[in-house]
Formats: C-alpha cells, sequence, structure tokens
C-alpha cells in the first residue's frame, strides 16, 4: 500500500485535534488585557505549547514518510497508536489549564507526551523493520538520540512532578520546565531527513 492515504488521515486528525484544542479556550468575560490574563492566560500558555508539541508530530510524521515507500499493516496500527496518543493531548491540555497546574493534571499531560513520544518510537521502529536495516530511514536516524532525550524529558518530567515538593509547585515546574526543553530542542531544524532525501535522489 502507498503512503498517501495513511498521510491524507493523519493529517485530518492532527488538523482536528488542534481545532478542538483552540474550542477549549475561554472567552474574557470583560474586555481589558486583565480579563483576558485572568480568564485566559493560562489556557492560551498551555494551549500553545501543546500546538508546537502536535506541529512538531506533524512536521516530523510528514518528513519521516518522504522516506516510505509501501506501508503494511503493522505500520497502519502503529500509527494509530501514535494518532490515539496524540488526540488525548486537547483533554490533558484542557485539564491542565482548568487546573492551572496542579499536580495530578501535569502529571497526566506529562504520561500523555511521554506515550505519544514512545508511540513515534514504536512507528518509526516498525517502518524501519520493515524496510530493513539498508533503508533511506534508517540511514536518517541512526541512533535516535533525540528521540531517545524526548522520552527521558518526558519521564523526568513526570518523575518531578510526582516527588518533588508535592505539597507545592517546585516539582510541576521542573516538569513543565522540561516539556519546554523538548520544543527547544525539536523546533531546531532537523537535516537528518533532508540529507536523507538528498542522498535518496541524488542517483535520479
Amino acid at each position: 500500500m502507498r503512503t498517501g492515504r495513511l498521510e491524507a488521515f493523519s493529517d485530518g486528525v492532527l488538523a482536528i485535534i488542534i481545532t478542538i484544542m483552540v474550542l477549549e479556550l475561554k472567552v474574557p468575560q470583560g474586555h481589558s488585557y486583565s480579563d483576558l490574563i485572568h480568564t485566559s492566560g493560562v489556557g492560551l500558555l498551555v494551549y500553545l505549547l501543546s500546538f508546537v508539541f502536535v506541529g512538531i508530530y506533524w512536521n516530523t510524521h510528514h518528513q519521516m514518510f518522504h522516506l516510505v515507500r509501501q506501508v503494511s499493516g503493522g505500520v497502519l496500527w502503529a500509527n494509530l497508536g501514535l494518532l490515539f496518543c496524540l488526540s488525548l493531548v486537547p483533554f490533558t491540555t484542557a485539564w491542565v489549564s482548568e487546573s492551572k497546574f496542579e499536580q495530578t493534571p501535569v502529571v497526566i499531560y506529562g504520561l500523555n507526551l511521554l506515550s505519544a513520544a514512545i508511540a513515534y518510537v514504536v512507528l518509526q521502529t516498525v517502518i524501519i523493520q520493515r524496510e530493513g536495516p539498508d533503508s533511506p530511514l534508517h540511514r536518517a536516524v541512526g541512533a535516535d538520540l533525540k528521540g531517545k532525550l524526548s522520552i527521558a524529558f518526558d519521564l523526568a518530567g513526570v518523575l518531578s512532578a510526582l516527588t518533588i515538593d508535592r505539597d507545592g509547585h517546585v516539582g510541576v515546574w521542573i516538569a513543565m520546565t522540561c516539556f519546554v526543553l523538548i520544543v527547544i530542542m525539536w523546533v531546531v531544524p532537523d537535516r537528518r531527513i533532508y540529507r536523507a532525501l538528498h542522498q535518496s535522489e541524488a542517483p535520479a
């Protein structure tokens, strides 16, 4: 099976996820900046973080499938697993926003991000196993240090929120810092896929 239908379906799901997130934002009751900050300030910050997360997944997913020739049933199911994890982001984002960064919602948010990171690595692994160790994708990702660091930062964030300053917010803010660091790490342009694309197209 070609990758076109899988990519189109994934693009549609990710677009719906972003739409649901923005619909969860509360409209300020008044018309001043203070009303905006009081009513929607936290929601906008968490929405921005989640929006960038989903955007990063869309971008990396799009790049990855440029190096994939065909998909199998295993790839389809692994892709659905990733989409399932990402479909929970609007729920966990809204909970963090409503609670104003309470411990339990932040832990669940972190577990959501961790599950998505693991699901992406699983999808990538299934594709490489199907296409072989000499596939362009395997050559591009190599040891996949960024993917492993993302999982490590997500796990560190969850553990920080669970164990550090449980009656306060120190652990929560450490957790949110870990999540922001992941965004910064992935927003920086990653040339691995572009190099692999250039190498695979060079003979043609």
